[in-house]
């Protein structure tokens, strides 16, 4: 493998580069190469995690800073000229590239993205920039007015935020759109993502290529104005004003408001202080929310300023019978979903602990003329787990609630910040009241440990910038009903709980909460968050308006662990945002979301509360569920690589280190570590376990194949302390498999150092670290001769 690196290095060194140098590509400010445009998705197996292989592009070319116009793939002469094409044709697919060459030294393979057309080309003939921009300028009707506009640069601080590809290709493809006249936009990107960003680089472009002079951009959080502000718009400062009072000053070029500040408390609508044609552009954030109403607050204010252009901008576009973004602003322009997101490796995948409560999945019915601790007799009918907090209360539920959170917390770290979803306001309280009882040995330390967090509690509100801080470790865990669905950006939230129903209607208010664990902040220790559901929610997962499952779906019974074993491996990801209106705000049908219902609540208590259900779900490399065996899906999988034991064996036996063909097929979504579960035996190595399953051969534990090298004398033709070294290393083969002999690392640990003095002292013992390498490939060999 390293040979066949180094030739593909010389190839681009000797061939490639220096035929794009040649046609006058500036090294400096038009050609990056390994261009690496996504961070790896994020893999979790128990409480680890680690990185899977990052893409990137051997070359991207660009015609300005901002305008990538043809990316290159190089392959080493063993290859033809075009085996790098469809790696070359899926990279300018996502990074919306319109030209993909292929290369192996000879020459290149062209590939033009928007005619569909290929053909080859020498060394000599690799087109210039200006070749190339012609080209698209020509299929894409560009004049030269729209040319000044489209390669207007980006804002760009020093060691600043650069845009990420597809944040790039949500800005070129708005201001495409723009130039060419539509009106109209709407730009859907999952939470976390980097909307306002997003907006701010196309404001900026519009705005000071004086294309648009004057911009409103309309939020519904007072929170998301503010951070704007402060934050991605901080640029804008001395032209930017926030929109407060009923007096509207019109001296500014950029403006931010809250729907409800130009409409007005009282109705009057204060937006028409300015003329129909004072703003070119407005931006709508969360344009799901009154925007997608014919009848909505929002939609007076954008009807009145209708000759600006618009953009909404969501994560979770409504499309109901009653209600459509795309009736308003088209087809989205663009579309960077959570699930894409999480397979770059730029948001946190999350597991789901599934915990079914007796009373839940069986129902409860109450004996006759039994009367709540209030002495109101309680209607008799079956309950079930959409009633329980809205008109039934169990006290011994709350209580399990509560005690189950904070066995997992206890199991896993106390002060994860966790968020508790509930079904109201004095179900909030009652979780809170249970939450301190379980935790009392440290909220004796810090009251504010546990906290309700509510519309109502001004107490709670006060101290919700502190659990969004990361710096900050109070609170921890904070009850909740509607209050913290929206505009909380916690990057530390680690658990996000659900004890709450979501109705055919609720898909929106699902993918706002499960969004609040979506961000990552790695220095903190945040790469995937734990989502705990007490009353299966977690089933609009499979909803076909989501666009993907969680990595892990664990049930205990209440005899097993609440954290999901360490042998559970990890499979994919999920879509959210920012939506629901705040407490004591209504949204646009009048519907106050903290203000509930009246309706007779019933309390009961002595009730005894199980945990039932117990399933385990596995997923496959796309997040979808399977629905064969384990054992027959990944027999499938596996055969798929390796057609034939011999091509397996070939393959095993080539490999300096098996590490790699182990690492592979796991990328491929073959679930190795559940399937030596499901195979029954766990003393299997990866060998046995592929061999067995895949091609019906008969196993040998790792125990086994020690002592067969033991048996065969194959240690003595080493000197006494070379074969005390290799006994070592067996013994760690057999408990931990083969990787373990291939990392050097394991000289570290401290029979090694005891023994012999340490790492290099072992290695001096064979005569250098090549021999010592040398002497571990025979021992696989023999390892693995049977």
């Amino acid at each position: 493998m390293e040979t066949k690196i180094i030739k593909e290095e010389n190839v681009k060194l000797r061939h490639i580069t220096p035929a794009i140098l040649n046609a006058s590509w500036d090294k400096n400010t038009q050609i990056k190469m390994e261009y690496y445009f996504t961070d790896g998705r994020i893999k979790v197996n128990g409480t680890k995690t680690s990185r899977g292989k990052r893409k990137f592009a051997d070359y991207l070319l660009l015609y300005k800073p901002n305008l990538p116009l043809a990316i290159v793939e190089a392959k080493d002469t063993k290859h033809s000229l075009g085996d790098g094409m469809q790696q070359a044709i899926e990279y300018a697919e996502i990074l919306d590239i319109p030209f993909a060459y292929s290369s192996n030294g000879d020459g290149f393979l062209e590939h033009d993205m928007k005619t569909g057309t290929e053909r080859e080309l020498s060394l000599e003939e690799f087109p210039t920039p200006k070749q190339l921009w012609d080209r698209y300028k020509n299929v894409e009707n560009i004049n030269k007015h729209q040319e000044e506009l489209i390669t207007y640069p980006y804002h760009y601080e020093f060691e600043g935020m650069s845009p990420r590809y597809y944040q790039r290709v949500a800005i070129n493809r708005t201001i495409n759109a723009i130039v060419k006249g539509q009106k109209r936009i709407l730009l859907v990107m999952a939470t976390g993502t980097g909307k306002t960003y997003t907006a701010f680089q196309i404001i900026y472009r519009l705005w000071k290529s004086g294309t648009k002079k004057r911009i409103l951009f309309l939020a519904d959080r007072n929170i998301l104005v503010d951070q704007t502000m402060t934050g991605d718009f901080k640029p804008f400062k001395k032209s930017m004003t926030k929109i407060e009072k009923k007096n509207m000053d019109s001296s500014y070029e950029i403006y931010l408001s809250l729907y409800h500040q130009l409409t007005g408390d009282d109705g009057e609508e204060v937006f028409r202080q300015f003329k129909p044609d004072f703003f070119d552009l407005i931006v709508i954030d969360e344009c799901h929310r009154g925007s997608a109403r014919e009848d909505s607050n929002w939609r007076r204010i954008l009807d009145y300023f209708s000759g600006a252009t618009h953009i909404g901008m969501t994560a979770t576009p409504k499309e109901t019978s009653e209600v459509s973004n795309t009736d308003y602003f088209g087809t989205p322009l663009y579309t960077y979903s959570l699930k894409q997101g999480i397979m770059d490796g730029f948001l946190a995948p999350y597991k789901v602990v599934r915990i079914g409560l007796d009373v839940d999945l069986l129902g409860y019915r109450p004996e006759k003329d039994k009367k709540d601790i209030y002495g109101n007799v309680i209607e008799d009918r079956e309950y079930n787990s959409s009633d329980f907090d809205r008109k039934l209360i169990i006290d011994e539920r709350t209580k399990i609630v509560a005690k189950k959170i904070s066995e997992f917390l206890k199991k896993t770290d106390r002060y994860s910040k966790t968020i508790v979803f509930c079904v109201d306001i004095d179900h909030a309280e009652r979780m809170r009241q249970a939450l301190v009882n379980e935790n009392a040995d440290l909220v004796s330390q810090n009251s504010k440990y546990i906290m309700r967090i509510t519309g109502d509690n001004p107490e709670g509100k006060a101290q919700l910038d502190n659990f969004i801080d990361p710096e900050c470790i109070y609170p921890t865990i904070v009850t909740t009903s509607e209050l913290m669905t929206t505009g909380v950006n916690c990057k530390t939230c680690k658990v996000i709980v659900l004890d709450n129903t979501f109705g055919e209607t609720g898909m929106t208010r699902f993918k706002q909460i499960i969004g609040r664990g979506t961000r990552i902040k790695e220095e903190y220790g945040k790469r995937y968050f734990t989502i705990l559901d007490f009353r299966n929610a977690s089933r609009l997962f499979a909803d076909s308006k989501f666009d993907g499952e969680p990595i892990q779906i664990y049930e205990p019974t209440g005899e097993d662990d609440i954290v999901p074993p360490d042998e559970q491996q990890e499979y994919d990801p999920i879509d959210r945002d920012d939506t629901a209106p705040a407490i004591g705000e209504k949204d646009d049908s009048g519907y106050d979301f903290e203000d509930d219902e009246r309706t007779i609540k019933y309390r009961i208590n002595g009730v005894d509360v199980k945990v039932l259900s117990k399933r385990v779900q596995y997923l496959d490399e796309n997040g979808k569920l399977i629905t064969e065996s384990l054992v027959d899906y990944s027999k499938k999988n596996i055969l798929n690589q390796y057609a034939t034991l011999n091509d397996f064996l070939t393959a095993w036996g080539s490999e300096d280190r098996k590490k790699v063909i182990i690492e592979e097929l796991k990328n491929q979504g073959i679930l190795l570590d559940d399937l030596k579960n499901e195979a029954g035996n766990k003393d299997l190595d990866e060998f046995d376990l592929i061999c067995h399953v895949a091609f019906d051969r008969k196993p040998l534990t790792k125990a086994e194949r020690v002592n067969n090298v033991k048996k065969k004398g194959y240690l003595y033709k080493y000197s006494d302390q070379m074969q005390q070294v290799l006994e070592i290393l067996l013994n760690k083969y057999a408990d931990f498999g083969v990787t373990e002999l291939e990392n050097l690392k394991i000289l570290e640990q401290k029979e090694f150092a005891e023994q012999f003095g340490g790492p290099i002292k072992v290695i001096q013992l064979f005569g250098g670290k090549k021999k010592y390498l040398n002497a571990i490939k025979e021992l696989e060999q023999e390892l693995y001769a049977a």
